[in-house]
């Protein structure tokens, strides 16, 4: 990503159960992303901080290796990222690496021909091992993280919009308990008290919000 968005990278970050980091392969550009202000560095040690423990990473624009589609190149930046993420806090034998090209659509949804010598990926976590051959079959494999619907209602808010007709809508994410139309709910700090009159997700009204 580019660094004027990591406002919004840290909003959608803060919310997710797992994080895909995308890192160039062509020549130059891996080296920039990894470099001592790169944002393939900024972006995952964000990541870690905001508390995603799962990651996959995308080793991108294999068709634009030299040569194309280079075993050798997906190593060093395997190797690479690999050092960088275990100093940051995550366990190199749990992320899965997949060498993958989103223009072609290699190893995306389905086993790329342009690399035979990828036989797949293996990982290994507490929960036991996982193995699959694409970015696909990494995120199949992310395991859900528990969620607390028996505690206390908290939903920090991410954005208030302003809606005609409707008036002031807070947005955010529920991150423990379960909130629902009726539910009394308190704004912290202001001790402000009000009723929720409905919930809703992408234009669409539901019976409830969980984590």
């Amino acid at each position: 990503g580019h660094r004027d968005f990591i406002k919004n990278m840290i909003t959608g970050t803060s919310q997710a159960d797992c994080a895909v980091l995308i890192v160039a392969a062509g020549t130059g550009e891996f080296e920039a992303g990894i470099s001592k202000n790169g944002q393939t560095r900024e972006h995952a040690l964000l990541a870690f901080t905001l508390g995603v423990r799962q990651l996959i990473v995308g080793v991108n624009k294999m068709d634009s290796t030299e040569p194309p589609y280079s075993e050798p190149r997906f190593e060093e930046i395997k190797k690479e990222v690999s050092s960088y993420i275990k100093k940051i806090g995550y366990n190199p034998t749990a992320v899965v690496f997949v060498p993958i090209s989103g223009w072609h659509g290699d190893n995306m949804l389905e086993p790329s021909s342009s690399m035979p010598w990828f036989k797949g990926w293996s990982i290994e976590r507490k929960e036991g091992k996982a193995e699959g051959k694409t970015l696909i079959d990494a995120l199949d494999a992310i395991l859900p993280p528990s969620r607390p619907t028996d505690k206390p209602l908290r939903l920090p808010l991410q954005d208030v919009y302003k809606i005609g007709g409707i008036g002031t809508v807070p947005v955010g994410r529920v991150e423990t308990g379960i909130l629902k139309p009726g539910t009394v709910v308190v704004f912290a700090p202001a001790n402000i008290t009000t009723e929720v009159k409905s919930v809703e997700m992408h234009h669409e009204a539901l019976p409830e919000a969980v984590p």
